[in-house]
Parts: structure tokens; C-alpha cells; sequence
């Protein structure tokens, strides 16, 4: 098993992307096929090989073999450990703006 900070490395260089990003977004609706999911961008098939392979490594795809298709679809557990730093930072981040909110608020009411 990779350690939870590679694998949060790796989910943030994934999604550090525009067209990952727009490939999980393709992808949350259904699987597809890599050339499906390469239709709406303008570049190469070997540059999509290299996005999904990123995806890949970062565990937020699954590519399989299916006859003579490639089927990609999405692996959305792999964002556990990215939601729950988010999360941690989102509670930290509000508690100092409540702190913030509430230190400025004593400064207005001196002030006056």
C-alpha cells in the first residue's frame, strides 16, 4: 500500500490538470472508452495515454481490456485521503476566520 502522503501527492498532481480534471468529470457519468474520452479535447491519442496513466497511477482511474477497446471508468475511493485533509484544512481554515470575524468585531466595538 502506498503511504497516504504519496497518495496525496499523487490525487493533487492528478487533478492539477485541466483535462484530468475533465477526464474524471467525463468519467463520473460512465466509463468510456479512451477514444470517447479524447474526442473533446484537441490532442494527441498518446497525449490522453499519458493524462489517464496519471489517473491511473494516482488510483482515481481503472483501465481494462475489454476486446479490442480500452474502458476506463472511475475509482472514487481514491479521494478518501484527499477529503479528509480537505476536510481538516476546511475546519481549521474556518475556525480562524471565526477568530478573525470575532477578534475584528472587538476592535470595531473599542472603536467606537
Amino acid at each position: 500500500m502506498i503511504p497516504t502522503e504519496q497518495r496525496l501527492d499523487d490525487t493533487f498532481v492528478a487533478l492539477a490538470a485541466p483535462v484530468r480534471r475533465a477526464i474524471l468529470a467525463r468519467l463520473s457519468e460512465s466509463e468510456a472508452t479512451v477514444g470517447e474520452l479524447a474526442e473533446p479535447f484537441d490532442i494527441s491519442l498518446p497525449a490522453i495515454s499519458r493524462h489517464l496513466k496519471v489517473l491511473e497511477g494516482a488510483g482515481l482511474i481503472v483501465r481494462e481490456k475489454r476486446a479490442q477497446q480500452r474502458v476506463c471508468r472511475l475509482k472514487p475511493e481514491a479521494l478518501h485521503d484527499a477529503w479528509n485533509w480537505l476536510s481538516f484544512y476546511r475546519g481549521f481554515w474556518t475556525q480562524q476566520m471565526q477568530q478573525l470575524d470575532s477578534f475584528l468585531g472587538s476592535e470595531d466595538e473599542r472603536d467606537a
